[in-house]
């Protein structure tokens, strides 16, 4: 998925998604805020982060705060992809209070949620700095939130791998033994689509029947070291190889040094920490 795809995604999702976010956290109506703020009651507040991390979503947050108040401003003090240390200020928001404080929970929520997948992303990112590895996503993650995640893996230096289904074409042991082999696998598909194929093996000879076919990508998943060298030598550049399988930051800088061009990682959208992230009231503007 290209950068410009995701960002105009995300404005997309910005219309819709903001009115049901809300209505599931507001229900029948903020009883709190309603009893004790007044309608025309106006505040400033920062939104501040309590740990280092990779800031984003940082427009979805506006967007909440916006949803309910059609004239919020909101300063990005931060903004997506950048780096935050404890106690920076991230973002400075003006509005009605009603706004601010029925709106928090939700624009953290997202914040939160995003700028944790951006951070730890980073982290792979960094573990891998100088070797020429580039960092992918997989399909790993939130139903109905896929888009969003992909951007903040965006956000933390990652590249996306498929969008969706339809994006790539990628054989897996699955679909190898429906077909009978790699090579009808690859005829299958290429009889219909003209789509990048990539190819999942599980060992030398299926790599090599793979590469037979002039694909457009190998995927090594759950090789150990020695065989992922030995495919990367076989190989020799003619193909671009990926490897997968429980990815971790102890191991992945070892991977990255046998030469492949990317290493696929499930964590980033499905085993990350939320960053931690607070709203302060400042104060009363009117």
């Amino acid at each position: 998925m290209t950068l410009l795809l995701c960002d105009l995604i995300i404005n997309n999702l910005m219309e819709g998604s903001m009115k049901d976010y809300l209505a599931e956290d507001i229900g029948g109506g903020d009883i709190t805020t309603n009893a004790i703020v007044p309608e025309d009651h106006v505040s400033k507040a920062v939104i501040m982060a309590k740990e280092d991390g990779v800031i984003a979503g940082q427009s979805l947050a506006a967007g909440v705060f916006k949803e309910l108040d059609n004239e919020f401003i909101y300063e990005e003090i931060k903004r997506d992809g950048q780096y935050a240390k404890k106690g920076d200020t991230i973002a400075i928001v003006r509005g009605k209070t009603r706004a601010v404080l029925t709106g928090e929970r939700v624009a953290l929520n997202i914040l939160q949620r995003l700028s944790g997948i951006a951070t730890l992303t980073r982290r792979f990112v960094d573990a891998v700095e100088g070797t020429g590895v580039r960092i992918l996503d997989t399909r790993k993650t939130s139903p109905g939130h896929r888009a969003k995640e992909k951007y903040a893996v965006r956000m933390g230096g990652g590249v996306n791998h498929r969008a969706d289904l339809s994006e790539m074409a990628l054989i897996k042991e699955n679909h190898i033994s429906v077909a009978g082999s790699i090579k009808e696998a690859v005829k299958r598909i290429r009889d219909v689509s003209e789509v990048p194929i990539e190819v999942e093996v599980k060992n030398m000879a299926e790599l090599k029947e793979a590469l037979e076919e002039h694909v457009d990508r190998i995927m090594l998943d759950n090789w150990n070291a020695g065989s992922i060298q030995e495919a990367v030598s076989f190989v020799n550049k003619r193909i671009p190889i990926e490897v997968s399988g429980n990815m971790n930051l102890e191991k992945i800088r070892d991977v990255a040094k046998t030469g492949v061009e990317f290493i696929s990682v499930g964590a980033l959208t499905h085993s990350f920490k939320s960053l931690d992230i607070s709203l302060l009231h400042e104060k009363v503007l009117k």
